[in-house]
Parts: C-alpha cells; structure tokens; sequence
C-alpha cells in the first residue's frame, strides 16, 4: 500500500489528536461537501483492512500513521505496529515503529489443527509415533525446525521460548 504524503503542520491545522485516546476529532472543515462537523469525530473504518482511516485533503490516511506524524513531526520511516493487535487502536502508547517482519511477528496464529502459534499436527507421523506435533518458527525467512513432542502444548511451549530468543519484544505467543 503506498501512504500518502502531508505535514504535520497540516495534520494539526485539520485535526486533534487524543493521544490517551488514539481519537482525532475535526479542528476545521477540509471540504465543503459531506457531513463533516468540527468536534466531531474523524474518519472510519476501512471494510478492506480493518484499520480506522481519515480522508482529507482528498486523500486517504491511516490514523495510526496520522498519530505519528502529528506527536513526532514525519511520516513514519518504517511500518508502525500496533503492539496489541488491535487495529483500530490508535493510542499512541500502542504504536511502535517496526519492520515489515518484525510487523508480522506480532499477529495471531494462523489456522492451524492446533490453534496454537508455532504448533502443527504431521499429519505422516499420526499414528506411527507418539510425538505427531512439529514446532516450527522463521528466522531469516526461512523455517527451523524446533522438534517433534507428544502435544500441541508441548510443540506450542517450544515456539514461544524461540520466539522470544528470536524477536524479542515482537514475540507473540498467541
């Protein structure tokens, strides 16, 4: 996705920003079109991708990169995470400058028999063995293998001690 540019001289001039909050009300009417009400609050949430979105200028920006251009004074020179997960979360508190992998590493588990991050059921040692989960984790890009145990919670307890070797304050357990 390709952000759009603006100042934060702009950015205040059009909005407030709560930072306890994440909430941006109108400061000033951007356009004479629509039902914008100043104190009213900004913006929407995208059906596309979750994230609350504010249009101005007739351009359309995240709130979570609107809320680091207005407290630090440029755009974001990286990808901001929200360290919750929550999308729609824009407190300033929440947000973390952060890599696009490192950005990745902090999301839930994908669907997996296990439900467990990092767990998965080998489906070709079921029933042979006594050890079927497999832990896995990516470093680099690349998967490592973590070994085979008896259970998911086993297989999970593994991932979550490499994950925090690993990436530190970007681990996610879950």
């Amino acid at each position: 996705m390709k952000f759009h540019q603006t100042t934060q001289a702009r950015v205040k001039e059009c909005l407030l920003y709560d930072e306890a909050t994440g909430i941006f009300t109108w400061k000033k009417r951007t356009s004479r079109f629509g039902n914008l009400r100043i104190g009213s609050v900004a913006g929407s949430l995208s059906p596309s991708n979750g994230y609350w979105v504010i249009g101005f200028d007739n351009l359309l920006f995240m709130a979570h990169r609107l809320a680091w251009i207005y407290v630090h004074g440029e755009m974001p020179p990286a990808e901001i995470d929200h360290i919750n997960r929550v999308r729609t979360d824009n407190r300033l508190s929440n947000l973390r400058l952060a890599t696009r992998a490192e950005n990745g590493r902090n999301c839930s588990a994908r669907k997996s028999a296990s439900g467990l991050k990092g767990a998965h059921l080998d489906k070709g040692r079921l029933g042979r063995l006594r050890r079927p989960w497999v832990a896995r984790i990516t470093q680099n890009g690349k998967p490592l293998h973590l070994g085979y145990f008896a259970t998911a919670e086993e297989a999970h307890a593994a991932y979550v001690q490499a994950a925090r070797e690993l990436y530190g304050e970007f681990a996610r357990a879950v």
